[in-house]
């Protein structure tokens, strides 16, 4: 449906989506910022805190895979309604898990919400804007979800040092089903019937590596999968490193709050320097001062320098996957874009999978707080050398 069709609707339902951003943002971090208390009540081993960290973002991928096929045949609103009645009722579950085994399953299925309501999102900015304010009007939307993150760390502030963490997860489950009445009452659907039955089937093979679009392809995956490693890592394992570097549960997740706020200039401004620059400056010079300011997060000891830098990691590191998005959808033409682009954001969500496992992993096989945050250095430069790398490769006309 174009902009036009949409008509007035256009703001209303880009403010809808951006409500659903913020509420997937809070319900993503709110997992990292209860886990100082979740885990011990738990007894949850850093190992299977890995696998709570990481089993939602499992279920995205699933969940964003079904979820734009279902879109494409039954329009974006119902998708779109359902996903999010989805994610806010298995949130609000997750506060009545008892074992680790309700929380795993409450979080992999909450992730299928999330994943489902992505695409949608995506497709409905695109749906509602003219093309010169496409980029301006996903940005809207999906700068939600760190201003969402933030809020749940914000909270943990706010609250009594003794809070439950059930209260958390308790608001961000009733908070989606409130939004899920307002889109099916004031939301309109941006895809017609006629062009559901329009869309064009393209070999996966041909449209990722066909027409001298191979290098191009590797690299973004090469570019993706590094980011959301970093991203998911740091979203879930923030508070709890930044508790191993000696500072109070009390305060660790400030660090969180930082990280979170500070994204939204980020990647206003990386996209802004994107738009007018092309990606491989901005991008490349992003990564390498990420990498500067990993190693001297690993180092910090004192609450402001540690706020300083995690705010400099989530400005640099998310402020860059935002960019990414529009980034990607450049290299190819308008007829395999939605699976060139899908498929960059698929790669990226193994990284986001295996992000908060690795920590995990690391954590539990010896390894401290300041070499975890130190290993995501050669990370960063392979993601730094990727789209370097990339710039040099023409972009779809």
């Amino acid at each position: 449906m174009t902009q036009a069709r949409v008509g007035g609707n256009a703001a209303l339902t880009t403010a809808l989506c951006f409500a659903v951003a913020v509420l997937e943002g809070f319900d993503i971090q709110a997992i990292g910022v209860t886990a100082p208390k979740l885990a011990p009540e738990f007894g949850l081993t850093p190992g299977q805190l890995g696998w709570v960290f990481s089993i939602s973002n499992i279920g995205l991928v699933v969940g964003a895979s079904l979820g734009g096929w279902l879109a494409d045949r039954l329009g974006r609103k119902p998708v779109l309604i359902g996903s999010v009645m989805m994610f806010g009722l298995f949130t609000l579950l997750t506060a009545l898990s008892g074992s680790f085994t309700t929380l795993f399953l409450t979080r992999l299925l909450a992730g299928l919400g999330f994943g489902a309501a992505l695409p949608n999102m995506m497709a409905v900015a695109t749906e509602i804007s003219a093309p010169s304010k496409r980029a301006i009007t996903a940005a809207a939307m999906f700068c939600g979800m760190p201003i969402g993150g933030g809020s749940a760390a914000l909270l943990t502030q706010v609250l009594p040092a003794t809070y439950d963490w059930r209260t958390i997860f308790v608001i961000g489950g009733v908070l989606p089903l409130l939004v899920a009445a307002a889109l099916y009452a004031f939301m309109q659907e941006t895809l017609t019937a006629q062009e559901r039955s329009a869309r064009e089937r393209v070999p996966v093979g041909k449209a990722l590596f066909g027409e001298q679009r191979a290098m191009p392809t590797i690299l973004l995956w090469l570019t993706f999968l590094p980011t959301l490693l970093m991203l998911y890592l740091f979203l879930n394992w923030l508070p709890m490193l930044v508790t191993a570097n000696g500072l109070d549960r009390a305060v660790a997740p400030q660090a969180s709050l930082a990280f979170n706020f500070a994204s939204v200039p980020g990647a206003l401004i990386l996209g802004f320097l994107v738009d007018r620059y092309g990606a491989r400056w901005p991008l490349a010079s992003a990564y390498a001062a990420l990498i500067v300011t990993l190693m001297a997060l690993g180092v910090a000891r004192e609450l402001g320098p540690i706020l300083a830098l995690s705010g400099a990691a989530g400005f640099l590191l998310m402020g860059a996957n935002f960019a990414l998005y529009g980034v990607a959808a450049m290299y190819y033409p308008v007829n395999v874009r939605g699976t060139g682009s899908g498929a960059s954001i698929a790669v990226g969500r193994v990284g986001s999978i295996s992000g908060p496992l690795l920590a995990g992993l690391l954590l539990a096989g010896g390894l401290s707080a300041v070499q975890v945050v130190q290993y995501m250095a050669p990370v960063a430069a392979t993601a730094c050398v990727a789209v370097f790398l990339l710039g040099f490769f023409k972009r779809a006309e």
